[in-house]
C-alpha cells in the first residue's frame, strides 16, 4: 500500500468499505475515515505526490477517476459523477486539476 506507515491499515480499510458501492463516495468522510485529514501539511505534500500518478505536478480527472486505487490495489475506481463532484470541489482556481494547495486546502476543510 502507498500509504503505509502514514496511515493505518485499518483506517484505510474502513475508509474504502464505507465507499465500496458506486456512488457512495464522499471525499470529507474519506478524508476523515482514512486518516489523512489529521495529517500535517509535509504529511499531505507526500500525499499528493503519491496521488499525482504522472507527477504533473497536478491531480488530473483520470487520476481523480483511480484515486481509491491509491489506498488498496483492487479498489473500485469512482464513477464518473463521483469523479466530477470531487474535481469540482477541489479545483478552486477553475483550471481542471487540483494542485497541491487544493488538495491541502480540500483535505483540511
Amino acid at each position: 500500500m502507498a500509504f503505509s506507515g502514514t496511515l493505518k491499515d485499518a483506517d484505510v480499510t474502513a475508509a474504502l468499505e464505507a465507499c465500496k458501492a458506486d456512488g457512495t463516495f464522499e471525499y470529507k468522510k474519506f478524508f476523515a475515515t482514512c486518516g489523512l485529514a489529521s495529517k500535517s501539511g509535509e504529511e499531505l505534500k507526500k500525499a499528493f505526490e503519491i496521488i499525482d500518478q504522472d507527477k504533473s505536478g497536478f491531480i488530473e480527472e483520470e487520476e481523480l477517476k483511480l484515486f481509491l486505487q491509491n489506498f488498496k490495489a483492487g479498489a473500485r475506481a469512482l464513477t464518473d459523477a463521483e469523479t466530477s463532484a470531487f474535481l469540482k470541489a477541489g479545483d478552486t482556481d477553475g483550471d481542471g486539476k487540483i494542485g497541491a494547495q487544493e488538495f491541502s486546502d480540500m483535505v483540511k476543510a
